[in-house]
């Protein structure tokens, strides 16, 4: 905070503004938006990783394998993100307490189960109550990420495995032809390929994304809709220094600003990234860009 705030009742127009917009929770909300960009900077690529395992998973000829995989697309793609959400946290970070459990106090001899409690020895909780405060935030956080890319890791397996059956054929009995082995296929051919085709339907899941972000406030997360939500409901003398009506309406016209400036920035980089991806091959987005083979926009060469 400015010194110049220190009594906000001396402080009119601009001044006040200005104070105002430098609180501390002002700054939580200003912390928030490098929250959930370093959320989808660490999501994206595990949820990629996620999806080209379950992918290479579901065209196994490895039937257990495949079938995995397939589950995996299948489930949890069926499975509302919220749901998922709900469930899957709590599911997951009990788990991690439970198997602590057991290995630090294996004398207890009460049931961790009592009616809707789930009660663990001290030692087994995850973080420990005397961590600190910065350790509770990062342990949530690592489990937001999981959570967001085991989700979209299921929509980008399902992307990547048609993108994979996309590739035409003949390169792949071309290529055998020459004697590579299978996984020489994969690697130089199939993969190379497939990202052309994948790329479409990465870039909306990308976008999905982005708006699913404020679903974090259902992991624990402070984001930026829980933070302009709480900075822009109505506040009154007697519970702030700096007291206003309901501002929710400016607080969320930010926020869709923000998105859509954000979503605009995506869909320039990507498809920049498409055309370059989609260089020499005959695709729709090489031909809206040069015309038909053999000619560009001014006509024949």
């Amino acid at each position: 905070m400015l010194a110049s705030c220190s009594d906000p009742e001396t402080l009119s127009g601009l001044s006040w503004l200005m104070c105002y917009l430098t609180t501390g929770k002002h700054i939580a909300f200003y912390w928030a938006f490098g929250t959930v960009l370093l959320l989808l900077a660490v999501t994206a690529p595990v949820a990629l990783l996620f999806g080209f395992g379950g992918a290479v998973a579901a065209r196994s000829r490895f039937a257990p394998l495949s079938w995995l995989g397939r589950g995996y697309i299948a489930v949890v793609r069926g499975v509302p993100d919220i749901a998922f959400f709900l469930f899957f946290v709590i599911a997951l970070d009990q788990g991690i307490e439970w198997l602590r459990h057991k290995a630090k106090c294996p004398d207890w001899d009460q049931p961790i189960r009592q009616g809707n409690d789930f009660i663990v020895c001290a030692e087994a909780k995850m973080p420990l109550s005397t961590s600190a405060q910065w350790v509770h935030e990062v342990y949530g956080f690592w489990l937001a990420v999981f959570t967001f890319a085991l989700v979209f890791g299921a929509f980008a397996a399902n992307v990547l495995f048609g993108a994979m059956r996309a590739v035409p054929r003949p390169q792949i009995e071309t290529a055998e032809a020459y004697g590579m082995t299978r996984a020489q296929v994969f690697r130089r051919i199939l993969v190379p390929q497939m990202w052309v085709y994948a790329l479409p339907g990465l870039s909306n899941l990308w976008m999905v994304l982005i708006k699913a972000s404020p679903l974090l406030f259902l992991l624990g997360v402070e984001d930026i809709v829980y933070w302009a939500r709480e900075l822009g409901s109505t506040k009154t003398p007697q519970f702030t220094d700096y007291p206003h009506g309901d501002w929710r309406m400016w607080y969320f016209l930010f926020l869709l600003v923000f998105y859509l400036g954000f979503t605009r920035i995506s869909e320039i980089v990507l498809d920049r990234i498409m055309l370059r991806l989609s260089h020499g091959q005959e695709t729709l987005a090489n031909h809206k860009r040069t015309g038909p083979i053999g000619m560009n926009k001014a006509g024949p060469p």
